[in-house]
């Protein structure tokens, strides 16, 4: 029984010391070996060997870059002025045996490392420059950080500032200003706006103007010339058919009708010229006219012609006696004409004379 103890104590510690003995170390880890209270090897990824009771084997050492957070830290500016700042350092270890036995605690270290830095290079900026120059604070921060953390076997690949918190007085002045700021802007692209608003508008008043114009005039030049060309036609058209003087009288009765037509025509006077023109119109009906380039090109009238010849004549007949009427009750009407002005008819006006 005795025995049998003893060799189940014998297995038991044979076992343990296999298991001191094998080591397995993971990916991107480490561990340092001490043989005899002195630094032997460093323990890479994998299966390792070690002698139990003689090797004290340390633990593990992440080699991954690591993210560290610091607490805000009161940092003065060169102003005077406290502000909050905020950091974030990314490092990594690159050599397990010095951040094991360079130093005591690197994460401590580089975070009290970190602090005065960042006291050292904000010292020398006031608060504007501070809030506006970010990436020069993180090259000057990580350079300093990896010059001193090189011998403990660290690398400090970034530093960043994640928040710097002035004083809530200055946050409000900040925001004061900002606000004026932006009240000035808006209120200088509200008169571009409207400055340009009313540019715009301008050249549309003028280029509408012209258009206007140029549109007015195109229109009186085609209007003077159709009245031209109306007036030449119409002047051709009269020395072509040589009118006499009686169908220039006939005219003239028909125009005359036209003068009491206006709405503002409450009375007309009849002219000196009217009786003259209406004898001359019936004896024109009554007696043969002579050839004319008209008569002598045209054929004989039909029978449609008399009849509106008659009708004309009937009513010059009608506006004789209406006109010898009026003569009769009211007396004669003339209006005053002045002695130089040239008569119109000289052979009525004669006629009216002797009459």
């Amino acid at each position: 029984m005795a025995l049998l103890i003893a060799g189940l104590l014998v297995a038991l510690f044979a076992v343990f010391t296999v298991l001191r003995a094998v080591r397995i170390v993971p990916q991107a880890r480490a561990r340092n070996v001490e043989r005899l209270g002195r630094y032997h090897r460093t323990l890479k990824p994998g299966l390792n060997f070690v002698i139990p009771y003689i090797d004290r084997v340390y633990p593990m050492i992440d080699l991954r870059e690591q993210v560290v957070s610091f607490r805000p830290q009161p940092v003065i500016t060169e102003d005077n002025l406290v502000v909050e700042i905020d950091t974030v350092l990314y490092f990594q270890v690159t050599d397990p045996r010095a951040a094991a036995y360079e130093i005591a605690n690197y994460i401590q270290a580089v975070e009290q490392l970190t602090v005065t830095t960042l006291r050292n290079v904000v010292g020398s900026m006031d608060l504007e420059k501070t809030l506006t120059s970010r990436d020069t604070i993180n090259s000057q921060l990580r350079g300093v950080l990896d010059e001193a953390t090189g011998k403990w076997g660290l690398r400090v690949n970034r530093v960043e500032i994640k928040a710097i918190d002035p004083p809530k007085t200055i946050k409000d002045a900040m925001e004061k200003q900002m606000r004026a700021e932006r009240d000035k802007r808006a209120a200088i692209l509200s008169a571009e706006g409207q400055r340009q608003s009313q540019i715009l508008t301008a050249e549309g008043d003028k280029q509408g103007a012209i258009l206007r114009a140029e549109g007015e005039r195109t229109s009186a030049i085609l209007k003077a010339e159709g009245q031209s060309r109306a007036i030449d036609q119409v002047f051709q058209a009269v020395h072509r058919n040589d009118p006499d003087p009686k169908l220039l009288a006939y005219q003239y009765l028909q125009v005359l009708p036209q003068l009491a037509q206006g709405q503002g025509n409450t009375f007309w006077v009849i002219p000196s010229e009217v009786t003259s023109a209406l004898q001359g119109v019936s004896k024109a009906f009554t007696e043969a006219l002579p050839p004319s380039a008209a008569t002598r090109t045209t054929s004989p009238e039909s029978s449609e012609a008399q009849e509106e010849i008659a009708r004309a004549a009937e009513a010059a007949a009608e506006a004789v006696a209406d006109a010898r009427e009026a003569e009769t009750t009211s007396g004669p009407r003339e209006l005053p004409r002045p002695v130089s002005e040239p008569t119109p008819f000289p052979d009525l006006e004669k006629n009216h004379q002797e009459a």
